[in-house]
């Protein structure tokens, strides 16, 4: 299993969902022609990529910052003894070796200014991982239903997302969409006035006009990837493809492969009533399910599925895969409901491996009621991107519907606009695809999933209380894991850097000398503390948390560095420091708990797996007035009693901060 994975948060530090994808204009602008308004969600006045060139760099930490910050991690992991070794590896790295790779480093990072030193290093570690994408990197994110209940019947909202897809794609591309910009104070720079300055100033300095009223632009060089765009499977490692010349639909539906234009060769969207008639046409096929369903490769160890591509392309199959990879996405139509999240959970983040290409940049999956996801691949790009799509769709889906249940599809061929799509498989291939749909199918029953709502509280009161809600959940599940097991492990959260020019994410690692003494004192000793103790501890692991967020977002951390020196001594074939050989820093990146938070208003949930096998995938929410988990595991976990465990520390945090005692 991965033991490193880029996590599903796009916003673990942006703290404020609603700005994350700027608001789609409303109505028709001001020379914006009605039949103009049906290509595009909107027309941003200030150009997409306005921002891009004066990004400002993601910065290198000094060395001896992220050293303290590495020892101040290990700290609530280890004994007296283990610490002293660990220190002492620490101190020689950054005195000998550490220090000529961060030179090397800072050195090259001066020469390549187009970029961040992440992000190469970042790219290759996913693409040469060799390890099968479901489960170990792909994660998903779930769409609320739309408002309007007839709409969720599955060939209009089908329809109604294809067509909002495509307006977001024709927007990004005229460089129309509105740039990503967090801002801090929306009322003077998410404005119209700000925006008609803005886009005046050249874009080599247009992020410091912006950075001047507390905006802070976001980097969005990831965009181009989510369309046309296919992973495809390398010997030791794979490269990413996107042909933005092809302007066909991939839909797979029990395990059939069909290809529709949805873009004419105009440039112009389709008529979604022809698109809702080629989507009917494709609903009504009562082809079977074949007798060797080509998605299982893509869940194959990517070795493995390189060799067996290469027997598709040598048996004939060249131009069918060459249509699959460069369909602008893939569209699932799954043909049973949603029973519940547990349910959607594992419909959304695996399936059945019959009706997903998961190499694809990302699959809008459909279920039978209209219940909908985003099934992505991960090494393309991050959460921010993927959330901003989902945050377009769902509002241009649901506001500016294409068709609804009483629209009349076209009267179109569809018997010769869709192409249903046949692959030549010879002995070697069907024996390829049953040994895949042998090695998932045993997987996929290893792994759990279990929801959790606690509903006595939310963001509002913890704020009120004046403590950080992310905090709050993380030491939740610090407590959780305590209770159930008795110790303090290696924990990750994803925090996105997209405020630097190619930022990737960095690790908060909220498991601190601060949450192992709250947790201890909470877990073990509640009867030796008062309240106003317990609820200082409270704070103390408040601040703390906070403090490393707000490192964690501006490229402060410590895990990328590390990371980054160790890529640059294995490319330079400097043997592996010692650092990387200590048995404590291979425990740290061994993470038990994996975590990952996500908000927004079109989101109903999302979710991963373990990167381990011996952990939890937690993907959370902190709302309102409530709190909400889908945590994941494989058979060495009990996640049903780890989510008892996280209500049960839940309800005693808001205990103590309301003034009670903590119930036994």
């Amino acid at each position: 299993m991965a033991t490193r994975r880029l996590l599903l948060s796009p916003a673990a530090c942006l703290r404020r969902p609603e700005v994350l994808g700027a608001p789609a204009a409303a109505g028709l602008r001001r020379g914006y022609s009605s039949a103009e308004s049906s290509e595009y969600l909107h027309r941003s006045v200030v150009p997409t990529m306005h921002y891009q060139p004066s990004l400002p760099r993601l910065p290198i930490p000094k060395l001896e910052h992220t050293v303290r910050r590495y020892l101040n991690a290990q700290k609530p992991l280890l004994d007296e003894d283990q610490f002293r070794k660990t220190e002492k590896l620490a101190h020689s790295f950054a005195h000998g070796i550490g220090k000529e790779l961060n030179e090397q480093l800072v050195a090259q990072d001066k020469q390549n200014k187009h970029t961040s030193y992440i992000s190469d290093p970042w790219f290759k570690m996913y693409l040469s991982s060799r390890e099968s994408i479901v489960l170990n990197f792909n994660p998903f994110m779930s769409f609320k239903p739309d408002p309007k209940a007839e709409n969720n019947d599955q060939l209009t909202r089908a329809t109604n997302m294809t067509v909002s897809a495509i307006r977001f794609l024709k927007t990004l591309r005229a460089g129309y969409l509105e740039p990503e910009v967090f801002h801090l104070n929306p009322d003077k720079s998410d404005t119209q006035t700000f925006k008609r300055l803005i886009r005046f100033v050249p874009s080599s300095l247009a992020w410091y006009g912006a950075y001047m009223v507390n905006a802070y632009p976001l980097d969005m060089s990831q965009y181009f990837r989510l369309f046309n765009s296919t992973r495809l499977p390398k010997l030791s490692q794979d490269e990413l493809f996107t042909d933005e010349k092809a302007k066909h639909l991939l839909v797979l539906r029990n395990g059939n492969f069909y290809i529709f234009d949805v873009i004419d060769r105009d440039g112009n969207i389709v008529k979604p009533s022809e698109i809702q008639a080629h989507l009917k046409y494709i609903l009504s096929d009562n082809s079977p399910v074949p007798a060797f369903p080509l998605a299982y490769l893509p869940s194959e160890n990517r070795d493995t599925w390189a060799l067996l591509r290469q027997k598709l392309l040598d048996n004939g199959n060249e131009e069918v895969l060459q249509k699959v990879d460069s369909a602008i996405f893939c569209l699932c139509l799954d043909d049973f409901p949603i029973k519940d999240l547990v349910h959607l959970s594992h419909s959304m983040l695996h399936g059945d491996g019959i009706n997903r290409w998961y190499d694809k940049s990302f699959n809008l999956i459909l279920a039978k009621d209209g219940n909908a996801a985003i099934h992505f691949e991960h090494s393309w790009g991050d959460g921010v991107a993927v959330l901003r799509f989902l945050n377009e769709v769902f509002k241009d889906s649901t506001q500016k519907p294409a068709v609804t249940p009483q629209s009349q599809p076209a009267a179109a061929d569809s018997s010769s606009a869709v192409q249903k799509l046949d692959f030549k498989l010879n002995d070697a291939l069907k024996a390829g695809i049953t040994k895949a749909r042998q090695n998932f199918d045993a997987t996929m029953e290893t792994l759990t999933v279990d929801v959790m709502h606690f509903k006595k509280g939310g963001k509002e009161f913890l704020k009120q209380k004046k403590v950080s809600p992310d905090a709050v959940a993380q030491l939740s599940f610090q407590m959780a894991f305590f209770r159930q097991y008795g110790q303090t492990v290696a924990t990750y959260e994803s925090c996105s850097t997209a405020a630097f020019k190619h930022g990737r994410t960095e690790t908060i690692r909220p498991a601190s000398i601060y949450t192992k003494k709250c947790t201890e004192a909470f877990v073990r000793q509640p009867a030796n503390h008062n309240r106003e103790e317990l609820q200082q501890m409270i704070t103390e692991c408040s601040k703390y948390h906070s403090q490393l967020t707000k490192e964690a977002a501006m490229g402060q951390g410590f895990d990328r560095h590390l990371f980054s020196l160790r890529y640059l001594a294995a490319s330079k074939g400097i043997p592996v420091p010692d650092i990387y050989k200590d048995q404590a820093y291979i425990q740290l990146n061994h993470n038990i708990l994996s975590t990952s938070t996500l908000s927004s208003p079109a989101v109903n949930t999302g979710g991963f797996a373990p990167v381990v096998l011996d952990g939890f995938g937690v993907g959370y929410g902190v709302h309102d007035d409530w709190i909400g988990c889908i945590t994941s595991s494989y058979t060495a976990r009990n996640v049903h009693e780890f989510l008892r465990c996280v209500h049960k520390s839940l309800e005693d945090i808001f205990h103590v901060l309301q003034g009670k005692n903590i119930s036994s």
